[in-house]
């Protein structure tokens, strides 16, 4: 797995994540921005549809600014995006944004919340949007998350009255936005939920507007203003020695799978909101919460809360907090009575995160291992260290889900460490540690979850330590996640979350095995042991018009973490063919089918996800002319792979490396996905590429993008092409052959319809729209109600050799193992070869 340098990481204002990390420590300015935000009950949900929409500027504002309860809430977790950092691609994908995205709003101060809305790609309407995420569904979960977090103040990152102009998925969260505003104060709407939670009535909502939505500054600068409100997001914190625009960009350069890494605003810039729903505040130059009661107040008690709470903040020790900590106990105190069940446990969570910070207390609780099995027995250590004057006592530690009692009853000295080692069983039923929303097949549009676990961000972790510590006479409860600590020489202490995991994995390298002919093939399947002294049986489950040989395996794996890999011959049919293939583990009488993906990058937490370990068999019937490709590999790109499938041989060469001599060794050059977008040097080596086509080479151009991350290049093509935006996202459009005696429709392979269909996603995107006479338009293919794109493959000779330029989304077809991409892709590298010669490539 490809790791990536640490981008900066700061901690801003107790934002805690649930994930296990490096413990952070807190200086004074923190810890009083913190009970700053403890005297503030206001709180604020923003809403758009994938991680990178929101505005963290504007988060980073309410949270750190305004001092309000923030938090973003996106429908998808951007699974259907593209990943510029590694591998990962749908359900993987999502798991490594939804951590871009739990890093970002640990840098900004944010909470976060998704629903069950899968990103199927790219939606040009909100009516398809709806229809594949299930409405009712999805609006449900928009709900819940209300009522949950009770925001005063909804923020729309997309305008609702705009269909059609942008994104489906974006329109469709702000009109779920809109709609859910008054359903969740209606008891009659989705009232399963009041069960776990109640109606909520949010005080007013806004549109998140900008010049951009207008089409032009001048546009804006004179539209009605009447219902907007403004804010100078680029405010400067003294305290911790950033601007507001500079945390909001260090949040923002976290969604680095989709290139965001940038560098820091700083400066004024304004951010404005238009008034969608509810009163406009009477203060309309910038308190969004005017007319709202924030303060202790408005909960029942909380009057001596605040007269407490308010004195520490008037009167902060900055050299020594902890001589608050007499004060904050008593509230701590006065908070747990409160009726307000809310404001009760949020404030509670707070103000024992103020305690734990101004004492300078230590507390850990980690396992010898990374993971375990359901019913292994582990080994917790725990230590507890306070560093301060307080006084205080370590009552005991119980530990979930066993909920084992260790007595300690030690005083907690200063800076003198309590070590304590306990033993529990993880129980037989364990849960495995795994993304909750992947623990069942969902849809196109939608996972599946239960309805406690809805809106989360991740799944709760089972295995925790609460240490009971008895301060200024108070036993306070101060609950942790268990973690894996080690320490590597490179990179020193690292923190890793701990998982219970199953006993075994097994798991086939490639997903999709393509069998251009009758022969047969030895399919490598690897068995990865959770444990120690592991022996089972593996057999491969599939139809009948496949052979697979021998039909059970024996095995035995003695150490945790090691493998075993065995070997089944696979043989096709004759005639064309597809069939899914399970390989099933049994082990002590249970069977396992799923296979072990670990996700680790250095931004983000290590993640462990199961996925079903099933592999697809494609039986192809495809020729193919030419051997040797040159592969420049682009963003996410699998497609070599996929190649070699088919009998190529596929060499990844490094832009540096282009060169005229060099070239000379193969039969085409493919450019991977958005190569030109991520590979600025390209545009120094463009000349060598075109003048490798005009002495007869064969150069594959696949898509790139046009807008944000442009090319950078003026010659692309050897003759004039321009890239738009232009796409088809419906992966069933109907495609016309508009050159039916095209070569790339012709030889070796004949496409047909037929070729056209079992496409997934898409059929492409970024096509070009404007082309030189040069170019043949090969293919036509449009979406419901739009006219003709005709620039998804396109062909042109030069010299002596052929560019070709593609949209069609190879790089999801051709892993899916859909076989007319292979036969078009098989094409288009045979073209300018000796059978081809005589081919009419106009058509």
């Amino acid at each position: 797995m490809q790791r990536i340098l640490s981008s900066l990481f700061i901690g801003l204002v107790f934002t805690f994540s649930i994930y296990a990390q490096k413990p952070k420590t807190y200086p004074s300015a923190d810890i009083y921005q913190a009970v700053q935000k403890l005297n503030f009950l206001g709180t604020a949900l923003y809403i758009a549809a994938h991680p990178d929409d929101e505005n963290t500027r504007l988060i980073s504002y309410l949270s750190n600014e305004v001092k309000a309860r923030t938090a973003y809430l996106s429908l998808t977790r951007g699974d259907g995006g593209q990943n510029l950092i590694g591998s990962e691609l749908r359900e993987l994908l999502g798991v490594l944004r939804t951590q871009e995205l739990l890093a970002a709003r640990n840098i900004d101060g944010g909470k976060q919340f998704f629903s069950r809305a899968n990103d199927f790609g790219y939606s040009k309407h909100p009516d398809e949007t709806l229809e594949i995420w299930n409405k009712e569904e999805v609006l449900a979960d928009v709900v819940w998350v209300i009522r949950n977090f009770k925001p005063d103040v909804i923020i729309n990152r997309f305008d609702h009255r705009s269909p059609g102009t942008t994104h489906g998925h974006h329109t469709s969260s702000a009109m779920l936005s809109v709609e859910a505003f008054d359903l969740a104060a209606d008891k009659n709407s989705y009232p399963k939920q009041l069960e776990y939670t109640q109606p909520w009535q949010p005080e007013r909502m806004f549109f998140n507007t900008s010049w951009w939505f207008y089409g032009s500054l001048d546009k804006f600068e004179s539209a009605d203003k009447s219902k907007m409100m403004s804010f100078d997001i680029g405010t400067y914190y003294p305290a911790l020695g950033m601007s507001n625009n500079e945390i909001a960009s260090i949040a923002r350069s976290q969604h680095l799978s989709q290139g965001f890494g940038g560098i820091s605003s700083r400066g004024s810039e304004k951010e404005y909101i238009e008034l969608l729903k509810g009163s406009f505040p009477r203060d309309n130059t910038n308190n969004i919460f005017d007319g709202i009661n924030t303060t202790w107040g408005r909960v029942e008690g909380g009057e001596e809360i605040a007269e407490i709470l308010l004195d520490i903040e008037a009167n902060f020790n900055f050299k020594d907090p902890s001589q608050h900590i007499p004060q904050l106990v008593k509230a701590y105190t006065l908070i747990s009575d409160l009726k307000d069940d809310y404001w009760r446990e949020v404030k509670s969570e707070e103000i024992k995160k103020i305690i734990e910070a101004c004492s300078g207390l230590f507390i850990e609780a980690t396992a010898e291992n990374a993971s375990a099995v359901p019913g292994e027995k582990i080994s917790v250590k725990s230590a507890v260290l306070n560093r301060s004057d307080v006084n205080m006592s370590l009552k005991n530690i119980t530990i979930t889900p066993t909920n084992e009692v260790a007595s300690v009853n030690k005083q907690l000295e200063n800076n003198e460490f309590i070590n304590t080692t306990a033993t529990i069983k993880v129980p037989e039923n364990s849960d495995y540690t795994a993304p909750y929303w992947l623990k069942e097949q969902g849809t196109l549009g939608m996972y599946k979850a239960p309805q406690e676990l809805r809106g989360k961000p991740e799944t709760p972790r089972l295995v925790k330590a609460t240490f009971n510590i008895t301060v200024e006479g108070v036993t306070i409860p101060f609950e942790k996640n268990i973690v894996y600590k080690f320490s590597r020489p490179d990179k020193g202490e690292i923190y890793q979350p701990f998982e219970i995991l199953p006993k075994v994995g097994v798991s086939v390298a490639n997903k999709v095995i393509i069998f251009s002919d009758e022969r047969t093939k030895e399919i490598p399947v690897t068995i990865k042991s959770g444990t120690d002294n592991v022996t089972g049986k593996i057999h491969l489950k599939y139809n009948s018009g496949w052979k697979v040989s021998p039909q059970q395996v024996d095995f035995s794996i003695a150490k945790k973490g090691d493998t075993k890999t065995v070997i089944f011959t696979v043989t096709p049919p004759s005639e064309e063919n597809q069939e899914n293939i399970t390989p099933i583990v049994t082990v002590d009488g249970k069977e396992y089918d799923q296979e072990l993906v670990t996700i680790a990058y250095d931004h983000i937490p290590t993640q462990s996800v199961l996925l079903p370990a099933n592999f697809k068999v494609v039986r192809l019937n495809i020729k193919k002319t030419g051997e040797n490709i040159a592969y420049v590999a682009g963003a996410g790109d699998d497609v070599p792979t996929s190649l070699r499938q088919i009998g190529y041989k596929v060499t990844v060469i490094q832009p540096e490396n282009i060169n005229t001599a060099y070239l000379k060794n193969f039969d085409a050059v493919v450019m991977g996905i958005r190569a030109y977008n991520i590979h600025e040097s390209l545009k120094f080596k463009q000349h060598i590429l075109l003048d490798y086509v005009k002495n007869g080479g064969n150069l594959i151009v696949q898509y790139n993008t046009a807008g944000r991350s442009g090319i950078g290049i003026d010659n692309l093509a050897p003759y004039k092409l321009e890239l738009s935006r232009d796409r088809v996202t419906d992966e069933n459009a109907e495609v016309t052959l508009n050159a039916p005696n095209n070569p790339l429709l012709n030889t070796p392979n004949k496409i047909s319809q037929s070729d056209f269909k079992g496409w997934v996603q898409e059929r492409g995107l970024y096509f070009p729209n404007t082309w030189g006479d040069e170019f043949t338009s090969v293919l036509s293919m449009h979406d419901k109600g739009e006219s003709k794109k005709d620039g998804s493959l396109l062909i042109a000779p030069y010299g002596k050799g052929y560019y070709i330029y593609s949209g069609l989304s190879f790089f999801r077809e051709l892993p899916a193992g859909v076989p007319g991409a292979y036969k078009i892709f098989a094409n288009m590298l045979s073209v300018g070869k000796k059978e081809n010669t005589n081919t009419n490539i106009k058509g």
